[in-house]
């Protein structure tokens, strides 16, 4: 029997990793005054298809893992800076805000799908 998970799809995974994403990001950019400070990011693609694989594995066990644990905010990795800093801090501001641009906007994109699943899901249960 299906469950609200699998009609959900991969939407949820991604709109948690999206939103985690966007705290790293905001962080890179609130420290780009640190000296010292190294950037990170999140490889999104190899953490979504990291829960995508989680959540294809059979959880026999309560305790197993699920794909909401999987994507709860992927490996992160330090940035390669660009140029060379004094201040040793690898945060490019122009690099971090269109990143930042970029990921809210996708965030929105996911958000919108997970939308229209939901109220299809809704107008299913109704009938209509």
């Amino acid at each position: 029997m299906p469950s609200f998970a699998d009609a959900l799809g991969i939407f949820p995974t991604t709109v948690a990793l999206r939103a985690r994403r966007a705290e790293v990001l905001a962080a890179n950019i609130a420290n780009a005054d640190t000296p010292g400070y190294q950037a990170r990011d999140i490889d999104f693609r190899a953490a979504l298809g990291a829960a995508d694989e989680a959540g294809r594995l059979a959880t026999t066990h309560a305790g197993h893992l699920s794909s909401s644990a999987a994507a709860s905010g992927g490996e992160l990795q330090y940035r390669q800076p660009l140029h060379a800093s004094l201040d040793q801090n690898t945060v490019d501001v122009q690099a971090e805000r269109a990143a930042f641009l970029d990921n809210a906007l996708r965030y929105q994109a996911s958000m919108s799908f997970l939308n229209g699943k939901i109220t299809g899901l809704k107008s299913a249960l109704r009938g209509e």
